[in-house]
């Protein structure tokens, strides 16, 4: 198959496959009461989508999952699986984080309330993912200890620090992604722009792995957009967040450049940005800075309606993804 043909195939197999898993799956969820608690510390129009099923992300990680799966045999027959060596540990990396997700979510559900995993917990099991993925991406030879520093041009050898620096990309970016699944489609949406760079960087670099990334991404929330654009009938949880989180950060690892995640990725990275400070100005001043973290919940208390949130920041990352471009 022509590269071409191997990424449109694998995106709308993936997107055809999450949505006849969605029309099977949410019901399922609905009648076993997987629904979503919402805090009371949240704004208080989200009450009215207590109940809608979560773990929805299930779906397309599905999807996902068995629509690469094809495509590892095929290769694997033509003694050409090497090739998707990145892809695979992008995958892993991904699906462990999903799994960790998953844990969560089922969690809030014994316990009726939006609380599942302790925060040490989490991170503990999300820093075990991220060790495991560099270390078998360096063993693999897919990665080293030089930083590329977008724009400049240049490398920096930064020998045992890399590995931190790796450690903290991954599990920092994985959350964000997390905090940014708050709004319906939101961080779908995101994921679905940053998925479109990825497809045009992989045509221009004939990079197979990269080009399967993108196509997970593309149909797999494409396919679920379809469920969780306002309003939503399905939201992803943790399972789908986690598991998004790590293809985005994971994709950034494959083009040798990780840094460059935090230009196509910003939006993520505010997210983050605002729970810290939101955090952290309270603590030392007592005063908040927002009217609401993540900060997406800040623009829904100043009258902005979630699709024009969704919007808003899908077209900021579009804007992002034009300036990575330049970095790469």
């Amino acid at each position: 198959m022509s590269f071409a043909i191997n990424i449109a195939l694998s995106a709308l197999a993936v997107f055809i496959l999450t949505v006849l898993l969605c029309a099977k799956i949410i019901p399922v969820l609905k009648s076993h009461k997987v629904g979503q608690k919402i805090l009371d510390i949240g704004p208080r129009w989200h009450k009215s989508k207590e109940g809608t099923p979560t773990m929805g992300g299930i779906c397309f990680i599905m999807a996902i999952l068995i629509v690469m799966a094809g495509f590892f045999v095929y290769y694997g027959v033509k003694g050409q699986a090497n090739r998707l060596i990145p892809l695979a540990l992008t995958l892993g990396l991904a699906t462990f984080n999903g799994m960790i997700g998953f844990i969560d979510d089922f969690a809030k559900l014994v316990k009726k309330q939006n609380e599942g995993l302790l925060a040490w917990q989490k991170f503990s099991l999300q820093l075990l993912a991220a060790i495991a993925y560099v270390v078998v991406m360096k063993l693999t030879g897919h990665i080293d200890t030089s930083l590329y520093i977008p724009y400049f041009g240049i490398e920096l050898e930064l020998g045992f620090f890399y590995y931190l620096f790796a450690l903290f990309i991954v599990t920092g970016m994985v959350n964000s992604v997390n905090l940014t699944d708050g709004i319906d489609g939101l961080a779908s949406s995101i994921t679905l722009v940053i998925g479109m760079l990825l497809c045009v960087l992989s045509f221009t670099r004939k990079d197979l792995p990269l080009g399967l990334v993108s196509s997970c991404l593309m149909g797999g929330t494409l396919g679920f957009l379809m469920y969780n654009f306002y309003p939503a009938r399905t939201f992803m949880g943790d399972t789908g967040s986690l598991f998004l989180g790590g293809m985005v950060v994971g994709s950034a690892f494959m083009l040798n450049n990780p840094l460059i995640v935090l230009v196509f990725g910003l939006v993520f990275v505010l997210e983050t940005l605002s729970v810290i400070l939101q955090v952290a100005s309270f603590k030392l001043t007592g005063k908040r800075i927002f009217k609401m973290s993540p900060i997406h919940h800040h623009f829904e208390k100043c009258g902005w309606s979630e699709v024009k949130i969704v919007s808003v920041f899908s077209f900021v990352t579009l804007i992002c993804c034009v300036l990575a471009w330049f970095g790469i």
